[in-house]
């Protein structure tokens, strides 16, 4: 490991006075993403976590972010992943200053728990010089979504980081440490169809974004709405049979019981 790279176990040892100074490095250069696909499917990854998933733990905070440099080392380019997601973290109140900008591993106190990347073109090193860089910054799980099949003929593969090397992860993809897992879901969003990649829970099911959340939500009290008038239907059914007999036994001179 180069001697300039910072470590999940040297972080414990930095007092934050120390943190390398980062105001030569360039946090932000305004490129676009490269393509809408991309786009979708990056918010696709760190939306529905904030409105809809309940979080690692009882009182654990998590950060979620897209496109955002991943800074590792100070005499090193950053990484910049399409998604992660990272435990135990929280955001800073201000963003503004620059070493609020990005995600120092400094800062931080950890690498993020998972890195995403969706593959877009062949060049963008995703299973080699990435791969690489996410297993030296010690990310525990790293994972290519690649939905044109341009780097191999699996749409999604997933590596756990080992002591040594990543260790590709068998399907269904689960991290237990995390309470999530990741797969493959073909349906309809933001109005188009296609086959996203889509973090899950332990039954398979989509942490929904907030707008499924909320459609959810209606479906549920339509649901009731229904059964309660279905309930009432009956009930006016039966006090009308019991009407029409009570009216039938006074015509016979029967009182009919109270």
């Amino acid at each position: 490991m180069a001697t300039d790279v910072v470590s999940n176990d040297s972080l414990q040892a930095i007092p934050a006075e120390l943190y390398p100074v980062v105001d030569h490095l360039v946090t932000e250069d305004g490129a676009p993403v490269d393509n809408i696909f991309s786009e979708k499917q990056q918010r696709l990854l760190t939306e529905p976590l904030y409105s809809s998933w309940t979080g690692p733990g009882e009182q654990r905070s998590f950060v979620a972010m897209s496109n955002v440099g991943l800074f590792f080392a100070v005499r090193r380019p950053p990484l910049v992943p399409d998604a992660l997601l990272s435990l135990d973290v929280e955001l800073p109140a201000d963003l503004q200053p620059k070493r609020h900008r990005s995600y120092f591993v400094w800062e931080y106190g950890k690498a993020p728990d998972v890195v995403i990347e969706v593959v877009s073109n062949r060049e963008g090193g995703e299973d080699t010089e990435k791969l690489a860089g996410y297993f030296q910054v010690a990310v525990r799980y790293y994972a290519i979504f690649d939905p044109d099949r341009l780097l191999s003929q699996e749409a999604l593969r997933v590596y756990r980081h080992d002591a040594i090397e990543y260790c590709k992860m068998d399907e269904p993809i689960w991290f237990p440490d995390i309470g999530l897992g990741l797969g493959l879901w073909q349906g309809r969003y933001e109005d188009h169809d296609n086959t996203w990649l889509r973090w899950v829970d332990a039954e398979g099911v989509p942490v929904p974004t907030g707008r499924e959340g909320v459609k959810s939500q209606q479906q549920r009290a339509d649901a009731q709405q229904q059964r309660a008038d279905a309930q009432q239907q009956r009930a006016d059914r039966e006090r009308q049979r019991a009407d029409q007999l009570a009216e039938q036994l006074r015509q016979l001179g029967v009182e009919p019981p109270m």
